[in-house]
């Protein structure tokens, strides 16, 4: 298995974070950004480099703003 990004882990797991607070699930959030679930999980676990549009989708499903999505 390759190494994954910092960056990409980090992503992800703010993602999990953030979705988790919400109370969704991955389908959940899936459906809310138009993606397919398992991308989601993908995106959770740095196995894929999201897309900006999709970071964009992913954050408007948050109702948060990008930089959310990066910070702390």
């Amino acid at each position: 298995m390759k190494d994954k990004s910092k960056i990409l882990i980090k992503f992800g797991e703010r993602v999990r974070e953030i979705r988790i607070e919400r109370g969704l699930s991955q389908e959940q959030l899936a459906h809310l950004a138009d993606v397919h679930r398992t991308y989601i999980g993908m995106i959770e676990r740095a196995e894929k480099n999201i897309t900006l549009i999709n970071i964009e989708k992913i954050a408007k499903s948050l109702n948060i703003e990008i930089a959310k999505l990066f910070n702390d």
